[in-house]
């Protein structure tokens, strides 16, 4: 049986792609985020059928917001993006969406191959 398709979201992108106040409690908005992205693993996204492997990937002040049933977190020791990258290179036989907009990270995980989508698919 292949492997779920893999989908990894870059947590401070996501966050900061809606100005709600984020910035006062950093863990409490990757933690909403990581509530929003729970049905998704069952449910899949637009055009991706579930089930799917989710993995927030946090940094910085968001630092030990922990996994849930349906969403890994992995938290970066230095870079989000660096993290996200070493994910993506783990896994080069598998489907793959990194969820964020940042044109950087874009292209450097697009090189591995991966897709990419932006936060409004996770966060409408």
């Amino acid at each position: 049986m292949d492997a779920a398709p893999l989908v990894i979201v870059d947590a401070a992108n996501v966050v900061g792609s809606v100005p709600d106040g984020w910035w006062r409690d950093r863990r409490g908005a990757a933690e909403r985020v990581r509530d929003l992205l729970v049905p998704y693993a069952d449910e899949g996204l637009p055009g991706r059928p579930g089930p799917l492997e989710l993995v927030l990937v946090v940094e910085g002040g968001a630092r030990g917001v922990t996994s849930v049933p349906g969403v890994r977190v992995e938290a970066a020791p230095g870079s989000g993006d660096d993290r996200i990258v070493e994910l993506v290179a783990e896994h080069p036989d598998r489907a793959r969406l990194v969820v964020t907009a940042d044109r950087e990270l874009r292209r450097r995980v697009g090189e591995l191959g991966a897709e990419v989508t932006g936060p409004r698919t996770v966060r409408p």
